[in-house]
């Protein structure tokens, strides 16, 4: 895939640097950069490397893991293991011997390798004391979390090389504290990108926000049946002649388990022929009744998402929130009130290209940026307002959009 100019420009300014941030909005490429990167370093080398890419959730670790895989033309002189608690095929120990015991095949096998590991786990990295070579930190504004910070100050200590990626940088007013701004520990700003950028290049769609209003009050202690009554009519909103892949943000765990177990929801679902997949820390991974693995889940949502024909709502609390590159999501339903940050990046799963409008754009059969031509002009955040709640929502989410999108201002200015 041909990188993006702005894409390049980061490259660029990461060849020249051995620490700094890249922000740039959700959809713009940023685990492209970073393996390009990558596999310009390993490349070149003369000798193996010792690569660690970290996430915030296992889920997005094992997604990283395959697209490592996939864009790194070196993949066979690379062996890869993950530092997590969570399910994988590949090699997996969060023991900090038998990590530094792994990496040494580097030596043995004559290879590179490849840890992915969440901020969760870093630590068990840093407890390992191996040498780390380049350290690649997504949604890294998780990394100014305070049970976080030590560790990726410490990996950012002894990494060699050391780059930070998010659209959603978190400062703080002490530039010697664990926001983004301590440069110690994070670097300089290497690129900063603007949304309206992005949509004049053919790299993200605009969104557009939908306020849905709801009769009646919205009642916290019967949640999850107002919640799947205020989702099916929303649903019954929809376009009937595109297929519609709706990813649902809901309060909590306890209100999305008891709004498939307790009432009719799925059953709703069914009958307008969505398939259903949901996933909770508490809970799991299911596709429609069916328990998976995280894994299984992951490659169903890509097969799913690149399925033209396939309808389907995606449920989840927070696992889906920040850098998951779901394949074709249409609508983004908001049952639940979010911080700025993850409301910015809730949005950024649903302003994503349509695969054929990124090939007919690639080949030149319609131009970058005119959106009118595209099979999916736009992706929709829908809130739903109550008589009681739900209007400061709405409010706060079109003023991120009007910021961050019409205005062109970095998402920085809304989160500082």
């Amino acid at each position: 895939m041909n990188l993006r100019p702005h894409q390049l420009r980061a490259l660029e300014a990461m060849r020249d640097a051995n620490k700094g941030k890249i922000l740039i909005p959700t959809g713009g490429g940023k685990t492209l950069i970073a393996i390009r990167h990558c596999q310009e370093i390993l490349s070149r080398d003369t000798r193996n490397r010792v690569v660690i890419v970290v996430a915030p959730r296992i889920l997005l670790a094992t997604q990283l893991c395959e697209e490592f895989i996939t864009g790194l033309n070196t993949a066979d002189e690379c062996v890869v293991g993950h530092v997590h608690s969570g399910e994988t095929h590949h090699w997996s120990s969060t023991k900090a011997d038998d990590i530094s015991a792994f990496t040494q095949l580097k030596d043995v096998l004559n290879c590179n390798v490849i840890l992915f590991t969440t901020y969760h786990s870093l630590h068990r990295i840093v407890e390992s004391g191996i040498d780390i070579d380049i350290m690649y930190c997504d949604e890294a504004h998780n990394a100014t979390r305070k049970d976080f910070s030590i560790s990726v100050s410490d990996a950012s200590k002894v990494a060699e090389k050391s780059f930070y990626f998010t659209a959603t940088p978190r400062n703080t007013r002490d530039p010697h504290g664990t926001g983004m701004n301590n440069t110690a520990i994070f670097g300089n700003v290497l690129i900063t990108v603007a949304a309206r950028e992005l949509i004049e290049s053919g790299s993200i769609i605009p969104p557009t926000i939908v306020p849905c209003e709801v009769d009646g009050l919205r009642n916290k202690r019967f949640a999850a049946e107002s919640d799947g009554e205020t989702l099916i009519n929303i649903l019954d909103q929809l376009d009937e002649t595109k297929s519609s892949k709706v990813l649902v943000a809901v309060p909590s765990s306890k209100v999305l388990w008891n709004m498939i177990t307790q009432y009719d929801t799925l059953t709703q679902l069914e009958r307008r022929g969505y398939e259903f997949l949901h996933i909770t820390s508490k809970h799991g991974a299911y596709v429609n009744k069916t328990k998976v693995n995280r894994e299984q889940f992951f490659n169903t949502l890509n097969e799913y998402g690149k399925d033209p024909n396939k309808k389907f709502v995606l449920f989840h609390y927070s696992i889906l929130s920040e850098g998951m590159n779901v394949p074709g999501l249409t609508h983004c339903i908001l049952l639940r009130n979010l911080p700025l940050i993850e409301l910015a990046q809730t949005i950024g799963r649903v302003i994503r290209l349509d695969k054929r409008d990124s090939e007919r754009i690639t080949n030149g059969s319609i131009p970058a940026g005119a959106c009118h031509f595209y099979h999916k002009p736009t992706g929709f955040v829908t809130v739903p307002v109550y008589k009681n709640h739900g209007k400061r929502a709405a409010l706060k989410l079109q003023n991120v959009v009007n910021t961050i999108f019409k205005e062109g201002k970095p998402v920085e200015q809304l989160t500082n």
